[in-house]
């Protein structure tokens, strides 16, 4: 599986960062897994035709010491489906820059 990982997380910023998903993301009804919505926008032509599908979704999840964000762009509705794909270069950017925003605005340094 393709993945931005972010490592190195010392306990305060496991707690700082869970508490953030607990309270901004759905939780997948796994421990530890979230799912951060993609924004319509960037949905590709397929995904976009796919409103069956909505919403398309990044899979992180949360360790104690890692953040591991999927860079599979999936659907919350089916298992498999056609317009499940690695993501485009413009939804990885997007999933990264997301990420490292949160990371900013909670001060957790890297």
């Amino acid at each position: 599986m393709k993945q931005y990982v972010i490592d190195g997380l010392r306990p305060e910023d496991h707690n700082r960062l869970k508490d953030y998903l607990d309270e901004h993301l759905r939780a997948a009804g796994i421990v530890g897994i979230y799912w951060l919505p993609l924004e319509k926008a960037l949905l590709t032509p397929l995904q976009a035709d796919h409103r069956d599908c909505a919403p398309h979704v990044f899979a992180l999840k949360l360790e104690q010491t890692v953040l591991s964000c999927e860079l599979l762009v999936r659907t919350k509705k089916y298992i498999r489906c056609e317009c499940m794909a690695y993501a485009t270069e413009d939804q990885r950017n997007w999933l990264i820059d997301q990420t490292d925003a949160i990371l900013e605005m909670l001060a957790i340094r890297i």
